[in-house]
């Protein structure tokens, strides 16, 4: 931060130095505002990089092709600036650039340093996929707070028809979401998006925790589950909920039905939620 601190005071004074009184009032200089703040909080944080190769040593290294992209041509970083490494694994990496090219970026790894910011909750998320961008957001959030796996599931009432082809170019945008959530919200370590399969198959997997799914009419809460509770399978399902053989389905595989609320929640607003209260009993939140 000290190394960009004389431009980030020539920006402010650029920002603040004799603004006249239609300088707020145009649209044109209200952008060059946003933008204007937007590169100062740039040049204050530093940017926290995936690199998708286990990292072994400290000393040079050349960043993939997706980060180097991010880097040079979306954050038009620059040699001596400061980032941050992290390989998925759980360490993170503090660097320095010292070469951008209109392809490369290449960077000196100064230290490793083990932090976790995991939760002592594992959390296993069974999403039935849903339309448009809700999954992204889905997992994006899901990641945030905290969750270690994902699966895309398919239910009577999905309501998403792909082939494999586009159910796998869907897999690997759903790992990229995932990985910039990571990046975003300080995780060393990448939860996995597992292939999509069926509810009955994913059902069917041998799990050792304690395995929960959303019922309008359950008679129990996430306040009355027994603690302690160290590894939790949650099950969302579709927007139109799952169908009444399915739900016998989950039963007949351990799965114990929970309430939200007496309210009516989406499949994106429900999954969030539950893996909030989730954390905040049996996780790290609150």
């Amino acid at each position: 931060m000290f190394l960009y601190s004389s431009r980030i005071k020539l920006s402010l004074r650029l920002l603040f130095l004799r603004p006249s009184p239609l300088f707020f009032t145009s649209n044109a200089s209200m952008l060059g505002v946003k933008l204007l703040l937007f590169r100062i909080f740039t040049l204050m944080r530093i940017p926290r990089i995936y690199h998708p190769q286990a990292i072994t040593q400290l000393g040079n290294l050349n960043l993939s092709e997706d980060a180097a992209g991010h880097v040079g041509r979306v954050l038009r970083m620059k040699t001596e600036q400061q980032v941050t490494l992290f390989d998925g694994l759980g360490a993170e990496f503090p660097a320095v650039i010292t070469e951008v090219t209109k392809k490369a970026v290449q960077v000196e790894l100064t230290e490793r340093i083990e932090r976790s910011s995991e939760s002592p909750l594992n959390l296993d998320l069974g999403q039935v996929i849903s339309r448009g961008d809700k999954m992204e957001f889905t997992i994006q959030k899901s990641v945030e707070l905290g969750v270690n796996t994902i699966t895309p599931l398919i239910s009577e009432r999905c309501g998403v028809k792909l082939d494999q082809k586009r159910f796998d170019k869907k897999l690997s945008q759903w790992q990229k979401v995932a990985i910039s959530a990571c990046e975003q919200s300080g995780r060393n370590i990448v939860p996995e998006i597992r292939p999509v399969m069926s509810l009955e198959q994913w059902c069917t997997e041998e799990y050792d925790g304690l395995k929960l799914n959303l019922h309008p009419r359950a008679k129990y809460s996430i306040n009355t589950l027994p603690t302690p509770v160290d590894k939790i399978r949650l099950l969302i399902g579709p927007e139109g909920g799952l169908s009444s053989e399915e739900i016998e389905k989950t039963r007949h595989y351990q799965f114990e039905e929970i309430l939200l609320g007496p309210r009516v929640l989406r499949t994106e607003t429900a999954a969030l939620t539950a893996i909030t209260a989730l954390q905040v009993r049996f996780g790290d939140l609150g």
